[in-house]
């Protein structure tokens, strides 16, 4: 008897270089549910606004209730078109301010590659542990594990990053 179910899949081949981010932000204190809330319209207008080599966008994926964590998964057309995306406006804006405060949050986010690499950052989340935390060693976010490209140990050079976000800005 054949199944009912409909069982489907994608043909991936016309994108080669595709590249998904997995984003979260946790509340950590009752302030963060302002910043949480306060930035997805920001980000939902970001995603809409189809950045050059965004195929696609997702945000509000409930990972937990309590503590309150949402999420979200953006699809690029390959890493450079990322890359160039997290050093313009508002990326460079939210990334900085949340820099100087998390403002109750912890964010984190982890990199897939179709063309091999995977690698995760996160910004005060440490307990419970979140994706790669949970079995991979935590180690510093200093000299080549700032950067997303030298995380992946990509080809050429890192791109400059903006004013107030650099390494030595920071630390």
């Amino acid at each position: 008897m054949p199944s009912p179910v409909d069982q489907r899949s994608v043909d991936l081949s016309a994108f080669p270089d595709l590249v998904v981010i997995y984003l979260g932000m946790r509340v950590r204190t009752l302030a963060g549910v302002k910043t949480l809330l306060g930035l997805g319209p920001q980000i939902d207008k970001a995603g809409a606004g189809r950045p050059e080599g965004l195929l696609h966008f997702e945000n509000n994926i409930i990972y937990r209730l309590f503590p309150l964590h949402l999420g979200m998964r953006w699809y690029w057309k390959d890493f450079a078109s990322m890359e160039r995306w997290t050093r313009s406006e508002p990326h460079r804006m939210w990334w900085q301010s949340f820099l100087r405060s998390s403002g109750g949050t912890g964010f984190w986010h982890e990199v897939y590659c179709m063309r091999g690499g995977m690698e995760g950052v996160y910004v005060d989340v440490n307990r419970p542990p979140v994706g790669f935390q949970a079995f991979a060693p935590g180690v510093p976010g200093r000299g080549p594990m700032f950067s997303a490209r030298q995380r992946l140990r990509l080809p050429g050079e890192v791109p400059a990053q903006p004013a107030g976000v650099t390494e030595t800005d920071l630390y």
